[in-house]
């Protein structure tokens, strides 16, 4: 009597028919996460039943996803994935660190003047003012750096999921001088909830997690040559940065936001680093 076909069996077999893409990386990318898969169903014991709610947990993300909101990155980075994937893309050192890209980024940003201010609406927070060099990792500065800057206004919200503001309130594009400078005007960035409305947020609720994250500019910085930043500023007196919902704080990126300028550099890692 012939051995039953064995999971090992199965596997092997799927993997047999993940190999044939003309693509080298997508056979490795497509076999490690079968991979990882099936190892998980198995160290867990997957029930049938556990299976078919996680689908629905996907389904339930996608549908929650649209031009405006991404639930599958929120889902990413409340589960620490976004993350690893900016560290394990980021790894020499003397680079600005990197962080979670987030759910509210916009392409099409305004490209603006030099200090020019960010928020498109008053409500009355004092502007703060950023200012900072984006140099090489070597120290060599960079012009014409392109900086991406986006934050949440002072009443908690983004641009995008408050209808009484404008379309693109509080984004801005920027570049850096010859010297490398920068400069830009915001406000305080507030601590705020990530949507927690969604699959996401359902997932946090039943791990007994909140979903406040601490207040921060987003920054991405990027130059010809060099290895684009995704990255944050944090408000050293905001609450929650030893639990950011979305794991993304760390000491380097924390600065003094009480006064009335806010001094940060930015330095970026050559393409061959």
């Amino acid at each position: 009597m012939a051995d039953s076909f064995t999971t090992a069996d199965h596997l092997a077999q799927v993997l047999a028919a993940y190999s044939k893409s003309d693509n080298p990386r997508y056979n490795e990318l497509a076999q490690a996460a079968i991979r990882h898969l099936h190892a998980f169903v198995e160290e867990t014991g997957l029930t049938r039943e556990e299976w078919f709610a996680g689908i629905s947990w996907l389904v339930a993300t996608g549908q929650k996803s649209d031009d405006k909101r991404n639930e599958f990155i929120l889902a990413s980075d409340t589960l620490g994935v976004s993350m690893l994937v900016e560290m394990t893309n980021h790894k020499a050192a003397g680079g600005t660190e990197p962080t979670v890209f987030g759910p509210f980024h916009l392409d099409g940003a305004p490209e603006r003047e030099r200090g020019a201010s960010i928020a498109d609406k008053d409500y009355g927070a004092p502007p703060l003012l950023f200012t900072g060099t984006i140099c090489s990792t070597d120290g060599t500065p960079i012009a014409g750096a392109r900086l991406d800057v986006w934050q949440a206004a002072p009443n908690l919200c983004y641009d995008v999921q408050d209808p009484d503001m404008p379309p693109m309130n509080y984004r801005g594009v920027f570049r850096s001088a010859e010297d490398g400078t920068y400069a830009f005007v915001t406000t305080r960035p507030p601590a705020y909830q990530i949507p927690g409305d969604g699959p996401a947020g359902a997932m946090l609720r039943a791990m007994n997690r909140h979903n406040w994250r601490p207040g921060h500019t987003h920054v991405v910085v990027e130059a010809p040559g060099y290895k684009t930043v995704i990255t944050h500023v944090f408000d050293a007196a905001s609450d929650y940065l030893d639990s950011d919902a979305v794991f993304g704080v760390r000491d380097s990126l924390i600065v003094d936001m009480s006064g009335e300028q806010v001094t940060f550099d930015f330095a970026l890692e050559p393409v061959d680093a």
